[in-house]
């Protein structure tokens, strides 16, 4: 029996993606293309997954566009026509998420790997992990948002030095740009996500998910934009609450702060 190219495990609130073609480093063929964009979309109908987290199975994140695909269209195909199969669905899929979305980057994210990362708001990575765009060498523009991300995350001149030149980019020099969150050990890399995807998951539904959307937008606008639009956005929030609501809140805050501070003790 084949196995399937995406598995997708749900512990609660939070599900876990693994691309599952581990003998191809988990390149991005059409099937599993479709099958990510599918999943998210699922997952995004299911008011029980608040968190999602996307790894490789084996010892790749993602390796890219499966070239070998790509390259079997025959006399006259372009790499477009091989490459379009299951893009958009992947893109508005993971877009169409409404909550935090953390890639755990167990290995090479190449190119379109490396996109994929891009499009999660979070990047844990192990010590072996590394980041290529490789655009610039096979001679293709990106055309899923990595020449937008990347300067947005790490500033222009550090994302030209990758996308200009190919060179990989190691998990320690990404944290220090700030591309990864954390590095963490591999055996433990995947339960450091779940943790803080369980904490993610743990917050009010409909505000955890209207905060992505804030800040998300706030990114891409001008400061006195993005202000004026937080103010209008916290006062519709504190409308929508009752006093009742947020005294019990409150209380459950400042509980879990001294668990925290005290060690849980």
């Amino acid at each position: 029996m084949t196995e399937p190219v995406l598995l997708v495990e749900r512990e609660g609130p939070v599900a876990t993606l693994v691309l599952n073609r581990p003998r191809k480093l988990n390149a991005l063929n059409a099937e599993l293309r479709l099958a990510i964009g599918r999943a998210f979309r699922e997952l995004a109908a299911d008011a029980a997954v608040r968190v999602a987290i996307v790894t490789g199975a084996g010892r790749a994140f993602c390796a890219g566009m499966d070239l070998g695909e790509i390259s079997s269209g025959g006399p006259g195909a372009s790499g477009f026509d091989q490459s379009v199969a299951g893009q958009d669905e992947l893109t508005g899929g993971i877009a169409g998420f409404p909550g935090p979305i953390l890639a755990a980057v167990n290995g090479p994210a190449v190119t379109a790997g490396f996109e994929l990362a891009l499009a999660c708001d979070l990047i844990f990575a192990a010590p072996g992990a590394v980041f290529l765009d490789t655009h610039a060498r096979v001679g293709i523009l990106p055309g899923w948002g990595l020449s937008v991300h990347l300067p947005r995350r790490i500033g222009v001149a550090r994302a030209k030095e990758i996308s200009l030149s190919g060179n990989a980019l190691d998990a320690a020099r990404a944290c220090e740009w700030g591309l990864v969150n954390r590095v963490v050990p591999a055996e433990r890399l995947l339960g450091e996500c779940r943790a803080l995807a369980r904490d993610m998951a743990s917050c009010v539904p409909e505000v955890l998910r209207a905060y992505k959307r804030l800040i998300d937008a706030g990114s891409g606008l001008p400061l006195a934009e993005a202000l004026l639009r937080e103010r209008q956005a916290g006062i519709e929030s504190a409308r929508a609450v009752s006093s009742a609501e947020l005294a019990a809140r409150r209380e459950g805050v400042m509980r879990r702060g001294r668990e925290q501070t005290s060690g849980g003790s």
